[in-house]
């Protein structure tokens, strides 16, 4: 393993690669002006070459000082970053969710929270991949899924995916859930990662006669081509609440099709629980029975 680099010197050299001039950089470092040239040129006989052309009235960079400072700088970056995810921030609470959940339900209901608890920075972290709590620095997390979750994590059931098929009321010409199991057959279907058509086709002992409906990459975009009047999406009913109650979306078959996996609230068992952290819990427990009933 090679020797690394003076740190100091490193340091000296990413501030003064940013300023340009050694004076302003010892300004920002809080050390004297010798003290960072001095840094400087213990780096570049380190390194066997020179990373700056001294100038009269301030510095400039070598073609190897430039590329240099480039990585240089991104090595210091991705300490801040790993820093400040180690460091503890009073009243901050990163939750991890899928993009569909973000979008269709926390989002819509994020001003209920704001107006109970403006004290609290409320970071969304909206993702598809099974996000770190040691890695990422998430606070809580919302996933799919059915437990054992696993004895370092806490679960608390949000939501039963109960998947109905909906669909604007222009797509029907108006006839709603009379419009039956063929109609149904014979619509176009909004189709998403899940894949939950042919069971729910199953379920109504129909087949699809709809032809190859459109594919898309999340149940969030379903939903919107949905609302745009594209065909019928198979969404789980809590996220489409607002728009059923809006009539946006209509249900155009009475039946639900229960999921394998439910909605859950996961958190980290610590021996001491951040109060901002419990506070969210509770209004996400809250929510969503308010939702349910």
């Amino acid at each position: 393993m090679s020797q690394l680099p003076p740190l100091n010197g490193l340091r000296a050299f990413e501030t003064a690669g940013r300023c340009l001039n050694f004076r302003a950089a010892a300004d920002e470092l809080g050390v004297t002006q010798g003290a960072v040239a001095q840094q400087v040129r213990q780096l570049e006989a380190h390194l066997g070459l020179p990373l700056f052309e001294r100038l009269p009235k301030g510095l400039a960079f070598t073609a190897s000082g430039r590329s240099y400072h480039v990585s240089v700088t991104a090595a210091f970056e991705a300490l801040r970053s790993a820093t400040d995810q180690l460091k503890p921030e009073p009243g901050k609470v990163l939750v991890s969710v899928t993009p569909t959940f973000a979008a269709k339900w926390l989002i819509p209901n994020l001003p209920d929270f704001s107006a109970k608890h403006p004290d609290i920075d409320l970071r969304i972290l909206a993702t598809e991949r099974v996000s770190s709590f040691q890695s990422d620095g998430i606070d809580l997390a919302v996933r799919q899924g059915k437990p054992p979750f696993g004895a370092s994590l806490d679960a608390h059931m949000l939501f039963r995916q109960d998947v109905i098929a909906v669909a604007a009321p222009s797509l029907l010409d108006g006839q709603g859930v009379t419009a039956g199991k063929e109609a149904i057959s014979s619509l176009p279907k909004l189709h998403d990662t899940h894949d939950l058509w042919p069971d729910f086709l199953r379920l109504l002992n129909v087949q699809d006669k709809g032809g190859r409906g459109l594919r898309l990459s999340q149940t969030s975009l379903a939903v919107d081509a949905a609302l745009f009047g594209q065909g019928v999406a198979l969404v789980s009913r809590f996220l489409v609440a607002r728009d059923l109650a809006a009539k946006r979306l209509i249900q155009i078959t009475p039946e639900t099709m229960s999921g394998k996996q439910d909605f859950y609230l996961l958190a980290a068992r610590k021996p001491k629980q951040n109060k901002s952290i419990d506070t969210v819990v509770a209004w996400l427990i809250e929510s969503a029975q308010t939702v349910a009933s």
